[in-house]
């Protein structure tokens, strides 16, 4: 079954930060951007302990505080497809971690192509001299950094081509609202 992730700059929130999210079925990637969707940069590695007929646990408890402290206007999750666009096991893994945040915050959550950040990510620390071993800690969040970024490279390149900056909140598309962003 082909997957179609959600496309960068549409219904776009605005100014403002994104979280981007690298679920997986041991741990939770997030990676955050700074306030004029440029740059993604690491943020941390949360455990994963909510399955899918579990309450909401810890990990949930923490994206939202990360999505609040960072004051986001915009969550990224990563899609993950094989290279011919169908959808891996892990699809449902990511759902199920975006409903579970788009159900308890206003913030949207979309979804992005995830297609090789992790192999991306492994190089890249791997060149940068950080060994197999130590990378395991950080591998997340590195795959976190590449689904975010290529999400803000998108988004600014949609804007660029002259697509008018959408303010349509998700209210208006059936899943919630945009929150404005906190005063700081």
């Amino acid at each position: 079954m082909k997957i179609h992730p959600d496309t960068p700059g549409v219904d776009d929130p605005g100014s403002g930060r994104r979280i981007g999210l690298d679920v997986g079925t041991v741990r939770i990637g997030v990676a955050s951007s700074d306030r004029d969707a440029r740059l993604a940069t690491p943020v941390e590695t949360v455990k994963r302990v909510t399955g899918f007929k579990d309450r909401d646990g810890a990990d949930i408890e923490r994206l939202l505080d990360i999505i609040d402290e960072y004051d986001a206007v915009e969550v990224v999750v990563g899609f993950p497809r094989d290279l011919q666009g169908n959808g891996s096991a892990s699809v449902k893994h990511a759902k199920e971690i975006g409903f579970r945040i788009s159900r308890r915050s206003d913030v949207p959550v979309r979804y992005a192509d995830e297609r090789l950040t992790t192999v991306e990510a492994t190089h890249a620390l791997r060149a940068s001299g950080v060994s197999e071993k130590a990378g395991r800690s950080v591998i997340d969040q590195a795959a976190a950094v590449a689904i975010l970024q290529s999400w803000l490279d998108g988004r600014n390149n949609y804007r660029d081509m002259g697509a008018p900056e959408q303010t349509t909140t998700s209210a208006e598309n059936g899943a919630g609202t945009s929150p404005e962003p906190k005063e700081t």
